[in-house]
């Protein structure tokens, strides 16, 4: 596959005016958190994931061994060909906010200011296209006078970090960082996809009024949502605990029913959704890559809206 084979489609993302595909690249695809992925692999799958227009990368620390990787890829791409979204963890008090710890992360402009000097460092460049404040358990210190925002803000006018926001779930928190005029886009978490869909009630149609870009997080349920058997996977440890996995179970066999591929329903029904601009999907590999790329290119028949309409309840005529 290459990318004259194909039409990518691609959004504004809010103002930021950045042209991003409508499927960005989740780097924890490449992290070795879903498979080990060696790094001349990962250098491939990057120079690969460009050339078929999906040149939007999106990057955590928390997300494996990935920044490095990609950061080694972008010693081989010219760093204007790629768009690189980031984020500030502020998870915990464990090193740099990352998951492993127990008590307050730190929410101080300084420490954002080393954490992104120090994330550019890994990734050999010079700015953030984009860096969001990671999954803050709370929303108040990021906003308070020399907390998180204000320092993602110094970087903004340095030049490190182009636009700035937020990736999280509580859409109050949503709600209160595009009130402050300071936020350029929004990374929301599993709230729109074909099972649930709670971004539309408020977080979209504010997003849309200050004109903040949005990335949709967990389009496809970290994979139930791709026709994958969710029965095997869940035997080999996957999914146990996941409270979407009857959901999952009873749109994969609609769809097997209907003769429906689960993963192109799955993309094209965020795709519908004009006020999302990206959905973020990691890729393990060129064969996971090009499947993604092929669903987000391909439309489904109106008829298939309709009856996905019927069976499950869901508006599709968005």
């Amino acid at each position: 596959m290459t990318q004259a084979t194909l039409s990518l489609p691609r959004r504004r993302l809010g103002r930021t005016n950045l042209e991003i595909p409508v499927i960005p690249f989740g780097t924890q695809g490449f992290g070795n958190r879903f498979g080990f992925v060696a790094d001349e692999e990962a250098v491939a799958l990057v120079k690969h994931a460009v050339g078929l227009g999906v040149n939007h990368f999106d990057c955590a620390r928390c997300y494996g061994d990935s920044m490095r990787k990609l950061g080694l890829a972008l010693r081989e791409i010219p760093r204007e060909d790629v768009i690189i979204t980031g984020r500030l963890c502020c998870h915990s008090d464990a090193q740099w906010g990352g998951y492993a710890g127990a008590g307050e992360p730190d929410y101080s402009a300084e420490r954002v200011i080393r954490d992104v000097e120090d994330q550019l460092q890994i990734l050999g460049t010079d700015y953030f296209d984009g860096m969001l404040i990671h999954d803050p358990p709370q929303i108040d210190p990021t906003l308070a006078k020399n907390g998180a925002l204000a320092g993602l803000l110094q970087l903004k006018a340095r030049g490190q970090a182009r636009h700035v926001g937020y990736g999280m779930r509580p859409h109050d928190f949503h709600l209160q960082a595009i009130a402050t005029g300071d936020v350029d886009l929004i990374l929301c978490f599993n709230d729109y996809n074909l099972i649930r869909q709670t971004a539309a009630d408020r977080l979209l149609p504010a997003a849309a009024a200050a004109d903040v870009g949005i990335m949709n997080g967990w389009s496809i349920l970290r994979g139930l949502l791709t026709g994958i058997d969710i029965d095997q996977a869940m035997e080999r440890g996957r999914y146990k605990a996941d409270a979407d996995v009857d959901e999952a179970r009873k749109l994969l066999q609609w769809c097997q029913q209907e003769e429906i591929d689960l993963l192109q329903l799955a993309i094209q029904f965020c795709l519908k959704e004009t006020r999302i601009h990206g959905n973020p999907i990691g890729s393990l590999n060129v064969e996971q890559l090009e499947t993604n790329v092929r669903a987000a290119c391909a439309a489904l028949e109106e008829n298939v809206w309709t009856k996905f309409g019927a069976e499950f309840g869901v508006d599709s005529a968005v």
